[in-house]
């Protein structure tokens, strides 16, 4: 796309637009920092990590308490931030493989994007329309050639996950040596005059074990928390806020934080979960799949303050744009808002091209939820489940835990959200789930007719398994194989009935 750019609309005196350093961590939930990102809930903070540069972060710049990443899970949600577009649209829904008609689901998820589309204008490309020196270091995950083919200067490549397993300690998943290259990038930009948008995509929170072995040992020797226990997710959450640091450092020592913005975001909620404040986890979307922390710091921004507006990953997209002078039209199905009027201290919800936030996730990941799409409006959140067609209704502020479902209760709030959903899954050309025609539902796992799906049954499905006895061939392929076995996993503990 960079190579369609005609020209350049830079304003007069550049180096007088504002730096951007955009740093993405990795499954880092909402309460993964000893930042409370709610100003009255005592638990929208971790009771072990500790996170002092965030800290800092915080204190000098503000927080949001309702932000949400266009995805629970990692690749849609970087498409999204690089384009300012829902994975709905995009259709990029799923970082993994999808399942198929083999796999023994009632439902078949739509097939997803795996490469960054060339004719997709990034938010790099056009922060270099109007000058910008771009740099991108660490986790890509959107393939299309990697960040060079998509407006950045500077980067490491084509990367993923893997990438970041060989580094350890004294470097882990590489946090140190992203910081350490962003900080070589600024500096010299910084010599030459010229505005920057660096992304560091941090690989952490993956390969925990990777930590550095003194903040392990560390760890070892603090008291667990309730919520949060696991010593080397402690460890590594630290040594990523450690490379925070550096990056903060390096503005302060090169005298740029006057017109230097620095946004620190989560890619999407945390691994596990179910013990805090909110309910879920990555790849689902209840608040704890979706809402992640969010900080902000920079010019004309008031130190220490909470904004209570709910914004989203593709929200940034626009914001940049204003605040780096971009005075072009934004491309055509830009789905996000500016926030720039609450960074300086306005009020209101984010005008966006919709009012209604939708987060769309047709896919299996959660054995709890299966595929399932998700719209807030106001204060309410609907959830719509494509298994069952069931939808569940919540009162975000009074309910942030999402415990009282109010769909019954409140059946014309429920009948609105729902037909508001489903108009934006077609505005949008969303793909949807299909019926799996191998999906057998007329056969059951409770194999001896006890009424219950449990050990007894288990131990007579291990016996048939690889065989084709066909009261165990659960979705009908011919074989007892795996498929079969996620069927029965899926079952397992449930009513035979």
């Amino acid at each position: 796309m960079g190579a369609l750019v005609l020209g350049l609309d830079v304003p007069v005196g550049a180096q007088k637009q504002p730096n951007f350093i955009f740093m993405v961590s990795d499954d880092q939930g909402w309460d993964g920092l000893s930042v409370q990102m709610h100003d009255a809930i005592s638990g929208s903070k971790s009771d072990f990590y500790q996170t002092p540069n965030l800290e800092k972060l915080a204190q000098q710049g503000m927080r949001f308490s309702a932000a949400y990443s266009p995805s629970p899970v990692c690749s849609p949600t970087r498409c999204s931030l690089q384009t300012g577009k829902s994975p709905a649209q995009n259709r990029w829904t799923k970082a993994s493989p999808i399942l198929t008609a083999a796999d023994g689901r009632k439902l078949i998820p739509p097939m997803h994007g795996r490469n960054l589309s060339n004719g997709e204008m990034t938010i790099a490309e056009m922060l270099k329309r109007v000058g910008y020196t771009t740099a991108h270091y660490g986790k890509w995950h959107l393939g299309g050639g990697g960040p060079g083919n998509h407006g950045y200067d500077v980067h490491d490549g084509n990367t993923g996950n893997r990438d970041a397993a060989r580094h350890v300690d004294p470097n882990p998943v590489d946090i140190f040596g992203m910081s350490r290259r962003a900080n070589a990038f600024m500096e010299e930009n910084t010599e030459a005059g010229k505005p920057f948008f660096i992304q560091l995509s941090y690989y952490a929170l993956h390969y925990p074990r990777n930590a550095l072995e003194s903040t392990r040992q560390a760890y070892l020797n603090r008291p667990r928390g309730r919520v949060h226990r696991n010593v080397n997710r402690a460890a590594i959450t630290e040594d990523l806020d450690t490379g925070v640091g550096m990056i903060m450092d390096q503005v302060e020592k090169l005298g740029i934080g006057d017109h230097t913005y620095l946004i620190y975001m989560s890619d999407n909620g945390a691994v596990g979960g179910g013990l805090g404040v909110l309910r879920g986890s990555k790849g689902s979307l209840w608040e704890g799949g979706i809402r992640v922390p969010l900080i902000i710091q920079g010019p004309g921004i008031e130190p220490n303050t909470v904004c209570h507006e709910r914004v989203v990953g593709v929200d940034l997209f626009p914001t940049l744009c204003e605040l780096g002078g971009v005075s072009q039209p934004l491309p055509a199905g830009i789905e996000g808002g500016s926030i720039a009027s609450l960074l300086s201290g306005g009020s209101g919800a984010v005008a966006r091209p919709r009012e209604e936030l939708v987060f769309h996730f047709p896919h299996y990941q959660s054995e709890d939820n299966g595929p399932h799409s998700a719209i807030i409006l106001g204060d309410y959140k609907l959830i719509k489940f494509y298994e069952t067609d069931d939808v569940r209704l919540y009162d975000l502020a009074n309910d942030i835990g999402e415990q009282n479902d109010l769909s019954k209760d409140m059946g014309e709030e429920a009948m609105r959200l729902r037909e508001r959903l489903e108009q934006y899954l077609v505005s949008v050309d969303a793909q949807l789930p299909v019926p799996n025609p191998n999906y057998g539902p007329g056969k059951s796992s409770d194999f001896n007719g006890d009424g219950q799906i449990d050990f007894v049954d288990f131990l007579e499905f291990a016996r048939a398994y690889g065989s084709e006895e066909t009261r165990f061939d659960l979705d009908n392929s011919g074989r007892v194989d795996f498929a079969d076995f996620l069927r029965f996993v899926q079952d397992f503990g449930s009513s035979g009935n």
